[in-house]
């Protein structure tokens, strides 16, 4: 599958150096982390979509709309997770935009993809000289063709290869998983890309961007050394999970992929759906489950009743939960891999 460059992702041109650091807005508390480990001390970074709040039902205040409009420069995920944010790109008045999905070299994947297999190109190499290069990938991120509806509607960016790509309320999950922040090789990437971009509009300060964003690199490079460590023991366990929304980090940790309960986040299941996930549960001796973050855990209850297994940790793979800032990013990926290994490792 290509990607098309959508219109609302601008070309970063050089610009005259500006009197304070670049304003700069976000989409998403995981995308703010990103950015604010970049700036460091030289500015606040603005998240549109704040804690608690769901990406997918959110509606731009007024305020909102005014940031967008001084704005210096949007980082966000891209439209595969935030459709209606591409059109009010629109309003960015002399700003420009970075989506993150759509840097070259970012490790991508479809929704309901064999994630068993790990492409080498995305493996760390853990020696006492790490080189943080990311090989493009085989595949041309550039032509693919996004239909995208009108603001403020659920697109529903979750798929469980199960079942038809339609959950029971119409949403289409084919395409890609937008989830990518989920690959700590991803976030390294874009971390050094996020500093270019403000270096671009900001040349005075681009020795402070590029240092930050080193020194965010080897932060992740340590972090995941110690999940690595810690889910090393438990890669062969079956798990069950809300939605499928955790297919990068598993690739990335060589886990087994998780059983998803319902076919997205906007979505609940069928009680056909519960069955069969009963029904995979039994079969694959899944160890654990996992309710999620802003989602009423009796649905795991549901799927998981009658079969012994135990029930881990609440895991959040966008971060809601979690008190916005730079320290988020690493916070979402050690809860993860904690709560993953925890309940796992329980099984012996």
């Amino acid at each position: 599958m290509r990607l098309t460059m959508p219109t609302a992702i601008l070309t970063l041109f050089a610009a005259p150096a500006l009197a304070e650091p670049p304003q700069v807005v976000t989409d998403i508390p995981v995308t703010g982390s990103l950015v604010q480990q970049v700036m460091g001390d030289l500015g606040e970074v603005r998240v549109l979509i704040g804690e608690g709040s769901d990406p997918h039902h959110f509606q731009l205040r007024p305020s909102d709309a005014r940031a967008l409009q001084s704005a210096d420069l949007l980082v966000w995920i891209g439209p595969e997770l935030t459709p209606w944010l591409e059109r009010t790109t629109a309003n960015l008045g002399e700003g420009e935009a970075l989506s993150l999905l759509h840097v070259p070299g970012t490790h991508l994947q479809e929704f309901g993809a064999d994630h068993g297999d790990h492409d080498d190109a995305h493996e760390h190499e853990h020696a006492d000289e790490h080189e943080h290069e990311h090989e493009e990938h085989a595949e041309d991120h550039a032509g693919h063709d996004h239909e995208h509806e009108d603001a403020g509607e659920d697109q529903g960016h979750d798929h469980d290869h199960a079942e038809d790509a339609q959950d029971e309320h119409g949403h289409d999950h084919d395409g890609i998983d937008p989830h990518a922040w989920l690959d700590p090789a991803n976030a390294q990437l874009w971390l050094t890309s996020i500093a270019e971009a403000l270096a671009a509009r900001d040349p005075d300060n681009a020795d402070a961007y590029a240092s930050n964003a080193e020194a965010a690199i080897r932060r992740i490079d340590t972090l995941e050394q110690e999940i690595n460590t810690r889910l090393e023991p438990v890669h062969d366990r079956s798990f069950v999970v809300f939605h499928d929304a955790y297919g990068y980090f598993t690739a990335h940790f060589g886990l087994q992929p998780g059983i998803a309960v319902s076919l997205g986040d906007a979505s609940s299941p069928s009680a056909a759906r519960l069955n069969e996930v009963s029904a995979r549960i039994a079969e694959s001796g899944a160890a654990c489950a996992f309710p999620e973050y802003g989602h009423d855990p009796a649905l795991i209850d549901s799927a998981t009743e009658g079969s012994g297994i135990g029930v881990g940790a609440e895991l959040d793979p966008a971060g809601r939960g979690l008190e916005a800032g730079a320290a988020l990013y690493g916070e979402l990926l050690q809860n993860m891999g904690n709560a993953l290994a925890d309940c796992l490792a329980k099984k012996d």
